[in-house]
């Protein structure tokens, strides 16, 4: 795992290499062992490189790094898992590519491999070759062309942008934001269309970025520039979207337990690859499904090899709604695990939120980033190399929230829409502490656990699912933080994404797969991956996703949905997996979110901070929020009315974020 930076310009030798170390340094904790730089005056090319030794700990693995041939050099961030695959295939073609030969190989290296790969087949071929998590920046020498590569499911990270006007202007390029803004050239102009996007998602999706003018190259992409032709080309070499209806097209036709050995065979052979390091490698475990499957897999790789018990990794909370370490621990314990704890008080998790601006670069607002980057500390003092269970919610069905909005829709759809829409403004007209005055008599009559419900909360959010338009429609209004982002944020034209633009919409065979797939295209990269790769990279440390090899991900979408959901349960084909490793008593139980007690932070230690950040005349002055809806809700939210805190949150993020620019 690594971090790289670079830029195009007419005039580089006005930046010079000062200004491309002044970049990479800027991203040093994404690679602390070694950096490095290579610039090509004549041809205004310019790479930069932090590394993170994990595979060949020798120089031999120096970057930016020249092929073989001496035609491409390359600044590489992430792992090919199938790298020594390749390299059997590229030592099968000698004689037919007189340029790769056994003899050529420097060191053991998977970018050395890659390079070799670009020699023999070019690029787009060895891309589609590779198993792996990646974003690079590779240079071809002999056609005069610059190509930026990502991950096909997203899980590193590449932002990219033009900066300035005219034969002048400077194209730059790299792993975070922080090393763009270290460029002379970066023009720190926030984007109000990516801000209101924050603000209805708590992070902001590709291709948008916080600044004006500056992407995210989408997942599973390629795009191509040079000074000559100054117009980014971009192309698909591997699209989610195609995946998810090619497996719809081309569904599994055997039995249920033939799913689940294969899903095993596939998952294992994933996790075999990952386990591959020259360093200390290790697990998270919340004691979920998805992280217990995966940590029971790689104990039965390490025992097939006599290797050593795995080490595991939780947090805990002292707090029974956000533990879930007395889980991870029992399953620890019945896999035989190196199991390692820690309690983390609540002043160590509050003392994580001054540091969330500089981590994320960008404003992000998912609260569960506090405890992802507490438990990436914890296993950085173990391991440099931790695997985590990411992504088995929305390859298999796992969120609750799917089978809710099913139901939902499924009675919605049956009233017409104008009588939907009447119902909805008759239940927003009174407001949610009228409701709440109204429904006092009848409260003390009901069940103590509908009793505590704010009944006026719920006919506002009720209101909203009226209202929708369709089904995705429906799935926007319960994934959005702010329902109308326009509202408040001044100048805030929201542009388009996978959930508003049919173009880009998955086309499925059910209300639950169609939300699956959305979020396998949008959530699952701009949200989870991100969180993941921010908090571990802010401690240098590497991560790695089994369940994103595109293997497994292609095979998740060719089972039917009955396979992934069984009466209301999702992951069906993964519990059985697990339960193959650990008893099902050690797991059958309500799903438990990573999170921490946001709603009662900001009213308690947290309120003065938020305060200061909210304040009235903090917000007109940046001029880039209407305060009266945010301090209507900060007033709610703290008197008890309401909890906001999920629309509070983005907010704070940016305000924290701008703070620091």
């Amino acid at each position: 795992m690594c971090g790289f930076s670079g830029f195009l310009s007419s005039n580089l030798s006005q930046w010079g290499e000062p200004v491309l170390q002044r970049m990479t340094s800027s991203i040093a904790r994404r690679g602390p062992d070694d950096s490095g730089c290579w610039l090509d005056f004549n041809e205004g090319v310019a790479l930069g490189h932090r590394r993170l030794a994990i595979i060949d700990l020798s120089p031999a693995g120096h970057q930016p790094m020249h092929s073989g041939a001496d035609r491409y050099v390359i600044a590489f961030n992430g792992e090919i898992y199938n790298h020594l695959d390749l390299r059997a295939q590229l030592d099968e073609s000698y004689g037919r590519a007189p340029l790769v030969q056994k003899s050529r190989w420097r060191g053991q290296s998977d970018t050395e491999t890659l390079l070799a790969g670009f020699d023999a087949w070019g690029i787009e071929v060895t891309i589609k070759k590779c198993i792996g998590m990646f974003a690079f920046a590779v240079w071809d020498k002999e056609d005069r062309i610059l190509t930026l590569g990502r991950d096909r499911l997203g899980e590193k990270p590449l932002y990219y942008g033009w900066q300035g006007l005219g034969e002048g202007a400077t194209f730059v390029f790299g792993s975070e934001l922080k090393a763009l803004k270290a460029h002379p050239a970066f023009s720190a102009e926030v984007s109000r269309g990516a801000l209101s996007l924050l603000m209805r998602h708590g992070h902001i999706p590709a291709p948008y970025s916080i600044y004006q003018d500056i992407s995210k190259l989408e997942p599973g992409c390629l795009m191509t520039l040079s000074l000559r032709a100054r117009v980014p080309r971009v192309t698909k070499y591997w699209s989610g979207k195609e995946a998810v209806a090619h497996g719809l097209a081309h569904p599994f036709s055997g039995e249920p337990l033939q799913a689940v050995e294969k899903l095993e065979f596939l998952l294992k052979d994933a996790v075999r690859k990952q386990m591959i390091a020259d360093v200390p490698i290790g697990a998270f475990l919340s004691g979920g499904v998805d992280s217990s499957t995966i940590v029971a897999l790689m104990q039965a790789v390490s025992m097939e090899h006599g290797g050593s018990p795995v080490k595991t990794f939780t947090i805990g909370f002292n707090d029974d709604g956000y533990n879930e370490a007395e889980h991870a621990k029992l399953v620890a314990r019945h896999l035989g695990t190196d199991h390692h704890e820690l309690y983390v008080s609540p002043q160590r998790a509050l003392d994580v939120i001054p540091m969330l601006p500089g981590l994320y670069c960008e404003p992000f607002a998912d609260s569960s980033q506090i405890p992802t980057f507490l438990v990436s500390q914890m296993a950085r003092a173990h391991v440099t190399v931790s695997l985590s269970g990411d992504a088995g919610d929305e390859l298999f069905g796992g969120y609750g929230r799917y089978p809710f909005a099913d139901k939902v829709w499924s009675r919605v759809a049956k009233v017409p829409a104008s009588l939907r829409n009447m119902t909805a403004g008759t239940l927003t007209s009174v407001s949610p502490s009228a409701w709440n005055r109204l429904a006092t008599p009848i409260q003390s009559l009901l069940p103590t656990r509908l009793a505590r419900f704010n009944i006026g909360d719920k006919l506002h959010k009720g209101a909203a699912v009226l209202r929708a338009s369709g089904p995705v429609d429906l799935y926007r209004s319960l994934v959005s933080s702010w329902a109308d982002p326009a509202s408040i944020v001044k100048g805030g034209v929201e542009p388009d994404t996978v959930l508003t633009d049919p173009v880009r919409e998955p086309k499925t065979d059910s209300f639950v797969h169609q939300m699956m797939a959305l979020d396998m295209l949008s959530y699952l990269p701009d949200d989870i991956l991100c969180k993941v790769d921010r908090a571990s990279m802010g401690v240098s440390l590497e991560t790695r996703v089994p369940m994103l090899d595109h293997r497994v991900v292609e095979f998740a979408w060719s089972l039917p949905l009955a396979y992934k959901v069984r009466d209301g349960v999702g992951k069906w084909p993964l519990r059985e997996v697990l339960f193959r490793h650990v008893p099902r008593k050690l797991i059958e139980r309500p799903k438990m979110g990573f999170g921490i007690p946001l709603h009662d932070w900001l009213r308690g230690p947290l309120r003065g901070w938020a305060e200061e950040l909210l304040h009235e005349r903090r917000l007109k002055d940046q001029g880039y929020f209407h305060p009266e809806p945010i301090r209507r809700k900060w007033a709610e939210h703290l008197s008890g009315q309401r909890n906001w805190a999920g629309q509070l949150w983005p907010v704070l993020m940016f305000q924290a974020w701008l703070e620091v620019q």
